[in-house]
């Protein structure tokens, strides 16, 4: 298999942690994309030109994080990313995660790739309002950091990302989820592994 992604993509680096953690990962290749390159690897498989993408042995394309998740189940011995038995609990946790990953770019493609001139404060407030949401509801409840499915590993992600970004402070705002996240690092040696140098 080959992974189209970068080794900054928060979303690409949920599925190089759920390949890793579930065995996987000597199938996959990682080739680098750049979606803001006109015919690059990455929009010449995927034309929406987000990351990441995932190029199956048969040859078929798939995009974007959330379906390759689910098809690194149908590769399992039985499903570990959504598991039967809490697989609405998860879904709910995972979509939290990638929202949360969601607007966390959206405030850094405002600041990074408008120019400062044109940078609209208030929708960069608009999104931080939903990491605010987001973040205090998951510090209330919060999956087991020692389960390593798609819930947990995507919030794992968007912490990891706002760490490097800085969209919000987190770790001031909800020191609660210092915690969490250093029990889901100590588990799970994957989310260290593949951390970006940047």
């Amino acid at each position: 298999m080959i992974l189209i992604s970068t080794a900054t993509s928060p979303f690409g680096r949920k599925v190089k942690i759920a390949a890793i953690i579930h065995g996987l990962s000597d199938r996959i290749r990682v080739e680098k994309g750049d979606p803001w390159t006109e015919g690059d690897i990455l929009r010449r498989t995927n034309p929406l030109g987000k990351m990441p993408a995932l190029i199956t042995p048969e040859g078929f394309t798939i995009y974007d994080s959330s379906v390759i998740l689910e098809y690194f189940d149908t590769l399992l011995d039985c499903a570990r990313l959504f598991p039967a038995e809490r697989r609405l609990e998860t879904l709910v946790f995972h979509s939290l995660g990638n929202g949360l990953i969601e607007a966390g770019i959206l405030i850094a493609y405002e600041r990074l790739r408008r120019p400062a001139e044109f940078c609209y404060e208030p929708w960069i407030d608009h999104q931080r309002g939903k990491l605010q949401r987001a973040l205090a509801s998951l510090a209330g409840r919060a999956p087991d950091p020692h389960i390593a499915d798609a819930g947990s590993i995507t919030l794992a992600c968007a912490l990891g990302y706002f760490d490097w970004r800085k969209q919000i402070e987190w770790r001031e705002e909800f020191p609660a989820l210092i915690g969490w996240l250093d029990a889901f690092r100590e588990a799970f040696p994957a989310f260290d592994a593949t951390k970006a140098e940047h």
